[in-house]
């Protein structure tokens, strides 16, 4: 079992089964708000895609996938400038939006990408996010879905990384103060 990540020990705060709980039900809720609805999904690169791969299985509707990638945290733990790395290339103009993305922390990344999107012209946009923290909201956002609301602490697991490293477990962690 993996217990540090890059010198930095972790402590479990959700478990898997947990994860796929929420996202069973999170899946079933998107289903019935989007019934009727011509529904792309655009996931948030690197982060979302263990959650948005799990999460479209719940998805019981027609939905067409793309994704965005931006850049926000360089090798450390603090958020820098963001940057599109990679654009959304499904035209979204009169279609209905769903952002998923794997954490939502100072709201910026969600506040660019949103503007993005909107300049897009879709019919409407909503966004989903498996984990969203209790503070450090720098820009009011809102999501509409919402898998955890946890304290404000660095994560791994599921999607979310340290440098990179982490993405791959099922659970997902907390990261220890480091000493000093």
């Amino acid at each position: 079992m993996i217990t540090e990540i890059n010198g930095r020990k972790i402590k479990i705060l959700i478990e898997s089964s947990e994860i796929s709980k929420k996202v069973s039900e999170l899946g079933k809720t998107i289903t019935q708000d989007y019934k009727d609805k011509d529904l792309i999904i655009i996931g948030v690169l690197k982060g979302s895609f263990i959650f948005l791969a799990d999460l479209i299985r719940h998805i019981e509707i027609k939905a067409e996938i793309d994704f965005v990638r931006v850049s926000s945290y360089k090798e450390g733990t603090e958020a820098g400038e963001i940057e599109l790395i990679t654009d959304i290339e499904a035209s979204l103009k009169g279609r209905d939006v769903l952002l998923v993305e794997d954490l939502v922390d100072t709201g910026g990344t969600l506040d660019f990408i949103r503007e993005n999107i909107l300049s897009k012209n879709p019919a409407s946009y909503k966004t989903c996010a498996l984990v969203k923290k209790k503070k450090r909201r720098e820009i009011d956002i809102t999501v509409d879905y919402v898998g955890f609301e946890i304290d404000d602490k660095f994560i791994v697991g599921y999607g979310t990384d340290l440098a990179e490293k982490g993405r791959n477990l099922p659970d997902i962690f907390t990261i220890e103060k480091e000493d000093g």
